[in-house]
């Protein structure tokens, strides 16, 4: 609301987002995933003796490691980490529209990485917000592609379908599709979703049952929801029980 003397009244919460938006770690990526967000994780400096090979890193060893990684991976190396990774990521790519700089593909590549994805595929501008990864994508093989076109042409050349994720007219229910082992999951960008083109090389669309008032659930839990179904059906699930 402005008064007569042309001064503007902050509206609720405005003077809060002033102060986010002007703090550090707002506009800095996170060196791991819990700057900034509370108590410190992982471990700290690693006893005496250390432990021998050339996939510990001294630095992490003397210093501690707060990565967001898991415990098998403490005081690895990032390039241990991913050679490890390498040897058992699943045969589902993911990839994701990108032509207005959307939030959720961080979210997408995170949760990627969660699921052990071959690669995640940027499609359209190269640059995409990393801030939702939480610094997973250093551990993700991440693509790009300019368009859909070369996105399709590369998945052609790996015999890959490319099925596409979207609540579409002629979309088939997910929670009913058999997603095949070696495929391409395709997401469209937050709010318009699968771009005509994207709908138009898909081999086929599959929509996500939804049962409230919502007209969508956003990019990144819809990513989250197909990657668990492949998971679901090709993975490799340990039993907790050790059976």
């Amino acid at each position: 609301m402005t008064s007569e003397t042309g001064s503007t009244q902050e509206q609720p919460g405005a003077a809060e987002a002033a102060r986010v938006s002007a703090a550090p770690e707002a506009s800095a990526e996170p060196l791991q995933y819990d700057d900034g967000y509370g108590n410190e994780v992982g471990v700290g400096p690693h006893p005496l003796p250390w432990p021998e090979g050339d996939r510990y890193d001294p630095e992490l060893l003397a210093h501690g490691d707060r990565r967001n990684v898991g415990d098998a991976y403490r005081y690895w190396t990032r390039e241990a980490i991913v050679a490890d990774l390498d040897l058992r990521r699943h045969d589902f790519h993911v990839a994701v529209e990108n032509w207005g700089h959307d939030f959720n593909i961080g979210s997408v590549v995170r949760t990627a990485n969660a699921f052990l994805a071959k690669e995640v595929h940027i499609v359209g501008r190269r640059r995409w917000n990393r801030r939702g990864a939480m610094v997973t994508d250093r551990y993700q093989h991440v693509r790009h592609h300019p368009d859909t076109a070369d996105l399709t042409a590369w998945a052609a050349a790996e015999g890959l379908p490319v099925i596409g994720i979207d609540n579409l007219p002629g979309a088939v229910p997910l929670e009913r599709t058999e997603l095949p082992r070696r495929c391409v999951l395709l997401f469209g960008q937050e709010g318009p979703g699968l771009t005509e083109e994207a709908r138009a090389h898909a081999s086929m669309v599959c929509s996500i049952a939804q049962f409230g008032s919502t007209r969508s659930i956003n990019a990144g839990a819809a990513a989250a929801v197909a990657m668990h179904a492949w998971v679901q059906r090709h993975a490799d699930v340990p039993d907790p029980r050790g059976r």
